[in-house]
């Protein structure tokens, strides 16, 4: 009877192995079917051809330096996808390719808006030869590229390099938005040299920053052709780099040159030409300096900020209650921090946060104390109103990624038990309404005690005379 189970027994084990072997292969290719999900820094390069890939080295190499793993493609190659199954297979996007007129594979304008709107970030250079798909791209984001063949023009600031159509123009540090965060020190930037075209923006749209605009002498045209109508862009009205920031703090910069990331821009001399002659030289542009600062920011590397936590607490207690009280005196305490270079969290210091306590709108605009590790304190009294509020702080400043919080507390009125006895307001009341009864007082004793003697014997003695006549 052993004997004969023994086999049973092996076939037995022999089934569990293989149903776990099964099952083993079942998961990896179900692993395998799943989307690989974008990894931070993993950049998809889209380029017009790959030739941009040396002519633009040393760019790349810095971004390479930085972490970023960098996909080359071309712009129009029919394998382009940037999502799968629903998940973005990349965190960041850079459009080096001017001229193309159409995307490749599954990629399109609205897929790009797409992962602008799920928090990508994207970069985009365009040229005198833009393209459509960057042009609708462009107005999808809030700008507009000047006409085809157009270029930045500027008759008295252009680099002695200059072909003689003074299209390589020498753009002011000064120029540059005022936001170190961005482009850095503006101060101790070298002038800087761009050959493209021109951008424009709606100035009342809130979410759009000029990170450079040309000098007041510039304009955009198409060079070789006359000058018939008003150009489009005129003076520092014209754009030459531009961002936008999303509400989702998603992050957008649009350049209208190529040339301006190239190793010859980076590399190159400055020599502004004068009416008298060449100005003061530069051994080398400012471009790279700027470059690599805006893909910094662009990329969330700098001006990245975050609520790390918010407390609140009546004045000597340490736990927040269920609900306020009118007039509570209160502490509210919010931290902050900071993407730092090297990618941890930092206490984030600043002098202009402010706090405000909410129902409908503001009862309470207060401007928080700085009191160390990046931690902001406000104490202020509850309104005497009671109601649903928030203690809310929005703090959008150029170049930060917009914070907002909000916590929700209930304030109630006060129970019949916690009202005061005796309002000091009152006192003239309650002075006179004592006084009204003491005088009440002091008139019935008088009136009920008091006896006048004086009258009785007048009223005696003419009573007597009366008897004495008759008699």
């Amino acid at each position: 009877k052993f004997q004969s189970k023994r086999p049973q027994v092996v076939v037995n084990m022999t089934t569990k192995h293989v149903a776990w072997c099964w099952a083993g292969i079942l998961l990896v290719l179900a692993a395998s079917a799943l989307p690989a999900l974008a990894e931070p820094g993993e950049t998809l390069v889209l380029l017009d051809n790959l030739a941009i890939k040396e002519t633009h080295s040393i760019f790349f190499r810095s971004l390479q330096d930085r972490g970023y793993k960098l996909t080359f493609k071309l712009a129009d190659d029919g394998s382009l996808v940037l999502s799968k199954y629903g998940e973005f297979l990349y965190s960041h996007l850079i459009l080096f390719a001017p001229s193309v007129e159409e995307f490749g594979g599954s990629l399109s304008v609205e897929s790009i808006t797409e992962f602008i709107d799920n928090g990508g970030n994207v970069l985009v250079a365009g040229s005198t030869a833009s393209g459509d798909a960057l042009r609708e791209l462009a107005s999808e984001c809030g700008f507009e590229v000047d006409e085809e063949r157009a270029a930045v023009i500027d008759h008295l600031n252009y680099d002695v390099s200059d072909a003689g159509d003074h299209t390589t123009i020498v753009a002011s540090p000064d120029n540059l938005i005022d936001a170190s965060i961005i482009v850095g020190n503006r101060k101790t930037v070298a002038p800087l040299l761009y050959r493209g075209t021109g951008l424009l923006a709606d100035r009342e749209n809130p979410l759009v920053l000029q990170l450079l605009t040309a000098d007041s002498s510039a304009y955009s045209y198409i060079p070789d052709a006359p000058v018939k109508e008003y150009p489009h862009a005129v003076g520092k009205g014209t754009l030459l780099i531009a961002a936008l920031q999303a509400r989702n703090n998603a992050r957008v910069v649009f350049s209208g040159s190529l040339y301006f990331f190239s190793d010859e821009a980076f590399l190159s001399g400055v020599q502004r030409v004068q009416p008298g002659g060449a100005g003061k030289r530069y051994e080398r542009s400012g471009n790279q300096d700027v470059a690599l600062a805006i893909t910094r920011w662009v990329f969330g590397e700098n001006g990245v900020i975050r609520v790390r936590s918010v407390s609140h607490h009546k004045e000597g207690e340490a736990q927040p209650p269920s609900a306020y009280t009118i007039t509570d005196p209160v502490v509210y305490t919010i931290e902050i921090e900071n993407l730092a270079a090297d990618g941890k969290w930092k206490p984030f210091e600043a002098t202009d946060v402010q706090l405000e306590f909410v129902r409908i709108d503001p009862f309470v605009r207060t401007t928080l104390k700085p009191v160390g590790g990046g931690r902001y304190e406000a104490r202020f009294r509850i309104p005497d109103v009671y109601g649903v509020y928030q203690f809310k702080v929005n703090y959008d400043r150029i170049g930060y990624t917009q914070l907002y919080s909000t916590t929700q507390v209930s304030v109630r009125p006060l129970t019949h038990t916690e009202y005061e006895r005796f309002i000091p307001s009152a006192f003239p009341y309650y002075v006179s309404s004592f006084s009204m009864m003491i005088g009440m007082f002091l008139f019935s004793f008088i009136f009920l005690h008091f006896k006048d003697e004086g009258k009785t014997a007048v009223t005696g003695k003419a009573a007597g005379g009366e008897g004495k006549k008759t008699q």
